[in-house]
């Protein structure tokens, strides 16, 4: 059975890097307070991928898509998300994102649409509880970003099942419309 998903580093090291069609996804998460910062960039046409600094940089034109969730406490909630602290921020402001208010009243962000890159993009090597994971271009490809978004989101960031599960179909829902392989790579 073809892999859907492994680590990012992991597959560099294996030469097992798709130059066409596929998704990285990558995680910040504070472990002291919950605060939590996703991205996900699909990919395709790679000219070259290489280690630069703590990161792997693709030349390649991608598009990235931001999702942030915030724990009921966070204390700079008024604030945009692009003015916040480096750790916390992202490059969007309220207007760009969705807003799902969970049952315990964590708040998770989602990109309306992705950014895109038109060179190049570099992958910071994860830290701590950070995690960058790439999903292979599978028949089920949808179905296993899903099951991963709602499971993180559950376990990692403490928001109730179901607002997981929610969240996680509307961010499907986005990558599959505008972040999918079509006419944008000439796929």
């Amino acid at each position: 059975m073809a892999e859907k998903a492994m680590d990012l580093f992991e597959a560099y090291n294996q030469d097992k890097l798709p130059k066409d069609h596929a998704y990285i996804v990558s995680s910040f998460i504070n472990g002291k307070t919950g605060y939590s910062i996703y991205e996900v960039i699909s990919y395709s046409g790679v000219k070259d991928i290489y280690p630069d600094g703590d990161g792997l940089t693709f030349q390649s034109q991608g598009k990235k898509m931001h999702m942030l969730i915030e724990p009921p406490t966070y204390p700079k909630k008024a604030t945009e998300p692009y003015l916040r602290d480096k750790e916390d921020r992202i490059p969007l402001r309220f207007m760009d994102l969705e807003l799902i208010t969970a049952k315990n009243q964590s708040k998770i962000f989602i990109g309306k649409k992705p950014k895109e890159s038109l060179t190049s993009f570099t992958v910071a090597r994860p830290e701590g509880l950070n995690i960058s994971f790439l999903f292979f271009d599978a028949p089920d490809l949808y179905d296993t970003l899903a099951m991963f978004f709602e499971k993180t989101f559950n376990k990692d960031a403490k928001v109730p099942q179901a607002d997981a599960k929610k969240a996680a179909k509307m961010i499907v829902g986005v990558i599959e419309k505008l972040m999918a392989f079509k006419s944008d790579f000439g796929g």
